[in-house]
């Protein structure tokens, strides 16, 4: 789970700290992963990452080897990881917190993890960035699957999600953590270009495989 932190603002506290995670799946299944001992560090619970990789395997046909993907606010590098472990072609992780970008490097280089790029900086930045670039330049591929889990209770996701389309390949999708559910009813006006294809809950935490109304 992800810790991306900015103006001070950090995610929402747990009362339980989780030090450890463990990759579920794949040619590194079971590896641990370290997470900073931070204040309102959450990491992704096991059973949830498996659920959600369980709906990537059937929308990818178990076919991760043309798969690139983004992990914006990466934190324990969980979910990138996990894609990496799975056969991704390839996975950028972008995260600002120092002792996060520490730990990953650490488990990039314990595993040789030769597929996975680790990129220190704001989340909401680099992907301004990487759409200007891809929209004026064309120097940047489209990108088949994002992981967009950021602090909750800071409007990320309204600022975070244009962007993500723009970044996304046709029929890319994006997986959202949020602290409310982005399906059903009364949504926000930021959700309209945005249809969820998988959705579920694991107590407080709300998540979500979507993918562009426009989208193959």
């Amino acid at each position: 789970m992800k810790k991306q932190v900015k103006n001070n603002a950090v995610k929402k506290s747990s009362p339980a700290r989780t030090h450890q995670v463990r990759i579920i799946g794949g040619t590194w299944k079971r590896t641990p992963l370290a997470v900073p001992d931070a204040e309102g560090l959450r990491p992704t619970p096991d059973r949830v990452r498996e659920t959600v990789f369980n709906w990537l395997g059937h929308l990818l046909d178990a076919n991760w080897a043309p798969v690139s993907c983004l992990d914006f606010f990466a934190g324990s590098g969980a979910l990138g990881f996990e894609a990496a472990s799975r056969g991704a072609r390839s996975v950028t992780m972008i995260e600002n917190f120092g002792p996060a970008i520490r730990l990953l490097e650490a488990t990039k280089q314990k595993l040789q993890a030769d597929s996975v790029n680790i990129i220190r900086g704001d989340a909401l930045a680099i992907a301004q960035d990487m759409a200007t670039r891809k929209a004026s330049m064309g120097s940047m591929a489209a990108v088949d699957l994002i992981f967009l889990d950021p602090p909750y209770h800071h409007d990320w996701l309204p600022r975070m999600l244009p962007l993500c389309a723009q970044l996304l390949a046709p029929d890319g999708l994006v997986y959202v953590e949020a602290e409310q559910s982005l399906s059903g009813e009364n949504l926000p006006d930021w959700m309209t270009p945005w249809e969820v294809v998988r959705a579920d809950q694991a107590g407080l935490v709300f998540y979500h495989l979507m993918r562009r109304k426009n989208s193959a």
